[in-house]
């Protein structure tokens, strides 16, 4: 899976060091996969949630972080549309992204 920018992640972990492992373990783990469908997703990742549009909500570092990416399962391509913290996440609505 081809994931669309790193470097959302990397500025955001500057600010908050404390997900820096988590991010860049989910980001690993993101371009190896080869995720089909969002139940293939599931499996790996039972407690993401789902948004409308192939958009998927994943908590970090124990749920204190929400990243929002919106996937393209055909094309094998997901973009990075919001990393915050839960507090920020909350302000958000997740499907109007």
């Amino acid at each position: 899976m081809r994931v669309i920018s790193r470097r959302t992640l990397q500025e955001f972990w500057k600010k908050h060091a404390d997900s820096e492992e988590q991010l860049k373990s989910w980001y690993r783990e993101a371009i190896k996969a080869s995720w089909k469908n969002i139940n293939k997703l599931k499996k790996e990742y039972p407690s993401a949630s789902i948004l409308k549009d192939n958009k998927i909500v994943f908590n970090i570092k124990g749920n204190n972080y929400r990243l929002i990416v919106k996937m393209n399962f055909e094309f094998q391509i997901s973009w990075i549309l919001f990393i915050g913290t839960h507090a920020e996440y909350d302000k958000i609505k997740g499907n109007e992204l």
